[in-house]
């Protein structure tokens, strides 16, 4: 399964010159200083190959976090250990810390503070696990902290989304989810069963948080929800993108941080 692609990332350097990075499902970290042009495997030394994730820090791009165990979960799909950290652009590697994870949905970098970061953790695929939720470090991955955490312990952390221009105000997307030897369940147990995933906001760097809801937040979907993606947009702090899963799947998005919300595409591009 190393052909899987599974993350990317990259940055334009000072130069011009395009840096790559792509994670494989259970290939390892590649890397382009070309602009995609040629790969290298930089990631061979590490003792786990399955990559959920991949972060540049916004102030220093030889900053490189990995999140290892990919976070689609497919019956094929292989673990990881934790967090990787690279500070001379993924020519060298720290493991820094959440080794139970299983697995990292993703990685988001503080734009104002390179040892500020967050890790989405779905965690355990085929049991319950209390390492699931979304989790905080302020020094630069030497101790997280968890900071969200779902109802259950089947209900992990998906996605992050971080303000560019005030890294206090976040969105955190939690997902409830297991998969059986028989059966693999998005949600709860059928499409109108209650479910734990859910759209969370903080204003306070995580410290607290308001579940985003359909009675309190205009336009927003109602419950029941399975996995929810979210991501603000760069060039625009206030408009913020969430696909919602259930059973009237749709893209969503809100013009003032996550307050009210329209309805978009529900095409199947959207299911």
């Amino acid at each position: 399964m190393s052909g899987r692609i599974s993350a990317i990332a990259g940055a334009r350097e000072p130069s011009g010159k395009i840096t790559l990075f792509v994670g494989a499902a259970s290939g390892g970290v590649w890397k382009s200083d070309d602009g995609g042009t040629r790969y290298r495997p930089v990631f061979d030394e590490q003792p786990v190959q399955s990559i959920g994730t991949i972060a540049l820090d916004p102030k220093n791009t030889k900053n490189v976090w990995v999140g290892t165990g990919e976070s689609w979960m497919r019956n094929s799909v292989s673990i990881g250990n934790g967090v990787y950290k690279s500070t001379d652009g993924g020519e060298t590697w720290a493991h820094v810390g959440l080794d139970n994870s299983e697995r990292v949905a993703q990685i988001a970098v503080s734009p104002k503070n390179s040892d500020t970061a967050y890790a989405a953790v779905p965690g355990a695929l085929w049991s319950d696990s209390t390492d699931r939720g979304l989790y905080k470090t302020s020094d630069g991955g030497k101790t997280w902290t968890q900071i969200l955490k779902g109802p259950n312990l089947s209900t992990g952390c998906t996605s992050i989304a971080i303000d560019p221009a005030d890294p206090n105000i976040m969105l955190a997307a939690m997902w409830d989810f297991r998969r059986k030897g028989w059966e693999y369940r998005s949600g709860g147990d059928s499409p109108t069963a209650p479910s734990a995933s859910g759209l969370f906001r903080s204003t306070d760097g995580g410290t607290t948080w308001t579940e985003i809801t359909p009675e309190i937040n205009k336009g927003f979907p109602k419950k029941p929800y399975g996995r929810i993606a979210v991501a603000i947009a760069p060039s625009n702090a206030k408009r913020v993108y969430a696909f919602v899963e259930s059973p009237d799947s749709a893209l969503f998005v809100s013009d003032d941080g996550g307050l009210t919300w329209d309805k978009r595409d529900k095409s199947n591009w959207m299911v």
